[in-house]
């Protein structure tokens, strides 16, 4: 069969035509400043890319199910386990969720098991569940071999092959380290516990993973993608040499290590960085000479992101979770866990599950991800992405085995104080809105209450261990904290604030800065009156003041503020709390703080630190 290209009648563009034609419309502007995207990893971004950005890299050559894996773990389908996790503690409501989350379409449980301490508890837990077609996780338990016995007790009794069951537990002596403050048993203690984990599970259920690298604790403290995964990498890389050290073999502690990575919103670079994580870790493995090429692949659980979710606006979160989702099918990995919507303000219901669940459910049997072996594949932009990642994170590894290894490097606070530089940096970029967080730093519900609606929720902690102090602790947060603080603490003044906006001259220019008026003091939860234009500032103040209103703004063009911020600044002197300009005409600055204009709000504004301030001066904070 004669092999006929498409398009051969379209001769071929060089880059230099491209490259020609792009300055041509850039008119004399900065290539690197308008088109180069230098992202919060450190890495540049082109603005496009080609066949020849392809010619430097070495793993293009392999296939999906080939070393170094980064094209995924199967040959013949993409095929992922949609796991639910059940956060209710009660064993018979957590047995009725996970029943339902079964019968809707989960091929995997994640459950929290410590109120589970007998075996009739376990046994109300797992009742019904047809264990060999569901993969069992346990996120979280007081002890994790008296869970693992329990549930082998169970299963027995209930006829299951104990060897033939998948699953997992959430054991991470080094996240605890972190988030409490010292290793739970110290690190030889907690090496031994790791040890007898394995041992059990060797001998009773040996389909079960027994260690956990928790990515997304460094995720949620605000790292970046490339810190993610090198101090991820760190870790694992530890728990092999030490437990080898130890006398374990070196398929078994590979074959007994999850990856717990968190998806969060930046789609291309997610999809890139699971590709990434499973193409480094092969190449770790390599170096302790396993038996078997199989056991340098990554098992990777993707996880919904807590970082980037908000309270306000909460549906929104549904939007977020499906790309992270999409990223994560894209990107090949064994397991996802949608995060409810909800679950940023209160304990998740049957609807929040059924949706996360969905999400799912939609990419596989609608937009079928789980056929396409690698559908991110020869993609020039994500595969320079995949390389690029993986060099930056590759040095974030390096950097902390020069600090003689990961353990080492949280007791130096290397690790901690890193993701300290990157969340500030994070912070500062949603305070200033270069990052959006829709519905809280931008674009918000201005009729939107949500006080009310947030309950109460218990500690997800699972051990009741006291802070110690050796160790720095990492305290994820979310990026819209912030901001949510402010807009809550609206809610509970006695008084919400009048924004008024005395609109005048150039139409466009008027509706423009309205516009942003209305976002920047909307995000505090401020009452907002937009007003169609006024012929006269007089016209203007005299509707301000009739309204009752706290702040007015000033929105105009540049040129115009001459005709009116004089007049408007002397008639609403003392009669508002402030006297606000949409803006910034530079020249004219001194000026205008002279006739009494309070503060300019403009797209470099600080919003956070601004919005701060009007609320002290409303008498709210």
């Amino acid at each position: 069969m004669e092999d006929n290209k498409l398009f051969t009648e379209f001769p071929p563009v060089s880059t230099e035509k491209w490259e020609e034609v792009i300055n041509k419309d850039l008119k004399g502007a900065d290539y690197e400043k308008k088109l180069v995207w230098k992202t919060i990893e450190g890495f540049k971004v082109k603005p496009y890319y080609r066949a020849e950005d392809l010619e430097h890299i070495e793993y293009l050559t392999s296939n999906p199910d080939q070393f170094p894996f980064t094209r995924g773990k199967h040959s013949d389908n993409n095929v992922w386990d949609i796991r639910q996790d059940i956060s209710e503690k009660d064993p018979q409501k957590a047995n009725a969720y996970a029943l339902d989350a079964v019968k809707r379409g989960a091929t995997a449980l994640g459950f929290c098991t410590k109120a589970i301490e007998t075996e009739e508890q376990m046994a109300t837990l797992l009742k019904d569940i047809y264990l060999s077609a569901v993969t069992i996780h346990f996120n979280c338990s007081k002890d994790f071999l008296k869970t693992l016995q329990l549930f082998v007790a169970v299963a027995k009794k209930n006829g299951f092959e104990t060897k033939e069951l998948n699953g997992s537990v959430n054991f991470d002596m080094f996240k605890h380290a972190l988030k409490h403050g010292a290793f739970k048993h110290g690190e030889d203690g907690d090496y031994k516990e790791a040890l007898d984990l394995i041992n059990y599970t060797q001998e009773n259920l040996p389909k079960f993973r027994v260690l956990t690298v928790n990515g997304s604790l460094f995720n949620n403290s605000g790292s970046n993608i490339v810190q993610e995964l090198g101090f991820s990498l760190a870790a694992a890389n530890e728990l092999m040499a030490k437990l080898t050290d130890r006398g374990v073999k070196v398929d078994t502690v590979a074959k007994n290590i999850v990856f717990n990575f968190a998806t969060s919103g930046n789609y291309f670079m997610e999809i890139a960085k699971f590709r990434a994580a499973r193409m480094l870790w092969s190449e770790i493995v390599k170096q302790y000479k396993p038996e078997c090429d199989c056991s340098c692949k990554a098992y990777i659980n993707a996880t919904s992101s807590t970082w980037n979710k908000s309270i306000f606006d909460p549906y929104v979160n549904m939007l977020r979770t499906t790309t992270e989702t999409m990223s994560a099918a894209i990107a090949g990995v064994d397991s996802i866990s949608v995060m409810p919507f909800d679950v940023t303000f209160k304990e998740a219901d049957d609807f929040s599950y059924r949706i996360a669940r969905n999400q799912q459910l939609l990419l596989k049997e609608e937009s079928y991800l789980d056929k396409i072996v690698d559908p991110a594949a020869g993609s020039y932009y994500i595969e320079n992405l995949t390389d690029s990642i993986a060099q930056y994170a590759w040095q974030q590894f390096l950097a902390v085995e020069e600090k003689h290894g990961f353990a080492a490097a949280i007791r130096a606070g290397f690790i901690q104080d890193e993701i300290a530089k990157t969340a500030q940096q994070r912070d500062m970029d949603i305070a200033t809105r270069r990052t959006t967080i829709l519905g809280t730093n931008q674009y918000p519900n201005l009729t939107e209450t949500m006080d009310a609606k947030i309950e109460k929720k218990g500690s997800t902690c699972c051990c009741h261990c006291e802070r110690g102090n050796e160790i720095k602790v990492l305290e994820p947060y979310r990026g819209a904290e912030a901001f949510e603080h402010l807009r809550l603490a609206t809610e509970h003044a006695s008084h919400r604030p009048k924004v008024f906006l005395l609109t005048y001259g150039n139409l466009a220019m008027r509706r423009a800065r309205s516009g942003f008026a209305t976002n920047f003091f909307g995000v505090a939860g401020y009452e907002i009156i937009d007003n169609n234009g006024f012929a006269t500032a007089e016209e203007g103040v005299e509707a301000a003041l009739k309204a009752n209103a706290d702040i007015v703004v000033l929105c105009s063009s540049d040129e115009e503020y001459a005709d009116i911020t004089e007049v408007a600044c002397k008639l609403l002197k003392g009669k508002v709390k402030s006297i606000v300009l949409a803006g910034f005409p530079k020249e004219m600055v001194d000026t205008y703080k002279g006739y009494g204009i309070d503060e300019f709000i403009h797209v470099k504004t600080n919003v956070l630190e601004s919005l701060t301030a009007f609320q002290k001066t409303m008498g709210i904070m």
